[in-house]
Order: C-alpha cells, then sequence, then structure tokens
C-alpha cells in the first residue's frame, strides 16, 4: 500500500474503532464511521467490504501490533518467567491506555456472529502461540513444571488476562488495570511452579 492509501486504511480503522466502542458493533453504520474518518462513504468500500471487515482488519492490525510489542520486549527478557510479566505489563497498559480498544475486543466481540468471531479468532493465533512459546521456554529452563499441560495452560493464561480485562470494562474502570499486573503474575506462576 502506498503511504497515503496506508493512512487513510488507518484513518478509517482508528474512526471505526471509536465509533464501534460509542455505538456498538450493530450500532455502527458505514457512513457513522465515514463521518467521524471524514471522508464520504463510498471511500470507506475502496478499503473494506463491509463493515465485517472493518472489525476484522482492525483486530488484525491492533493485535498484529502488539504481538509485535510482545515479541521485541521478550527477546529482551532472561526468563520465561519475566517474558510472562512483560505480557502481563504490555496487555493491561495497552489496554488500560486504549479503552476504545479495550472495549471493542472484551465487550464487542462477544456479541458478534459466530462466523465473525471465528475470523478475529485467527487474529488472537499468534498470540496464543507467543504464550505457548513463553510456556515451552518456562520448561526448558526448568523454572515451570514439566508436566505442564501447554496447549490447555496456553488457553488458561489467555483466558485470564481476557477476564481481568473484562471485569475492569464491565466496573466501569474503577481501579487501575496495570496496577493488576504484580497479583496477575503471582497467581499464574503459583500454577507454573
Amino acid at each position: 500500500m502506498t503511504n497515503k492509501r496506508q493512512e487513510k486504511y488507518e484513518l478509517i480503522l482508528g474512526a471505526a474503532l471509536k465509533v464501534i466502542a460509542e455505538n456498538g458493533f450493530h450500532g455502527s453504520q458505514i457512513s457513522k464511521i465515514a463521518k467521524e474518518a471524514g471522508i464520504a462513504d463510498g471511500t470507506v468500500y475502496l478499503y473494506f467490504k463491509n463493515k465485517e471487515d472493518i472489525l476484522v482488519s482492525l483486530f488484525q492490525q491492533r493485535l498484529g501490533d502488539l504481538v509485535s510489542r510482545f515479541n521485541s520486549s521478550i527477546r529482551e527478557t532472561h526468563s520465561a518467567e519475566e517474558a510472562l510479566r512483560k505480557i502481563c505489563e504490555i496487555h493491561f497498559t495497552e489496554l488500560e491506555q486504549n479503552v476504545d480498544l479495550a472495549y471493542v475486543t472484551q465487550i464487542e466481540l462477544r456479541q458478534s456472529s459466530f462466523e465473525l468471531r471465528k475470523a478475529i479468532g485467527l487474529s488472537v493465533k499468534p498470540y496464543i502461540q507467543l504464550i505457548e512459546n513463553i510456556l515451552e521456554r518456562g520448561v526448558q529452563e526448568k523454572g515451570f513444571r514439566p508436566d505442564l499441560d501447554i496447549k490447555l495452560t496456553r488457553l488458561l493464561l489467555f483466558g485470564g488476562l481476557d477476564e481481568v480485562v473484562t471485569s475492569w470494562i464491565i466496573s466501569g474502570r474503577k481501579y487501575s488495570l496495570s496496577a493488576q499486573v504484580d497479583k496477575t503474575v503471582e497467581f499464574f506462576l503459583k500454577g507454573l511452579k
């Protein structure tokens, strides 16, 4: 994509994130997204087939960026335990700083159709794989239990992170999400060691 096309693509995704967070997926028409982006309705269709395509692209792009940040941070860690802490820190901090993204990922996704959730689920796979790699590293380093069911545990860790964020959103964000990192990591490590 050329720079100008990429900028317009990003502009539409940013507008969609805001509109969906404010109105819900079903209450967000292409016209609202276009208005928020400051473009004509038809321009949106030059980049996306429909509203579902926008939501899937939004997840692919935002989760892709997040996984890239995870990977960069993990390369600098000295142990699986430290890598797990980094994952929790970035996950909670990013979503606390971007409430619209937190709302869309935690609330709107769950209200989407099965087919849409399935398509978005493909965007989550690299994140799940990253957690699996950390668990395997921990077992190899002998920091985590050798009998660890890695496939199940990766889902439990992801689900735990996901639920902490969902509870924070539902509570009206009455406390700091990033302040939950230490207790979350402590809980995870008790099950992993």
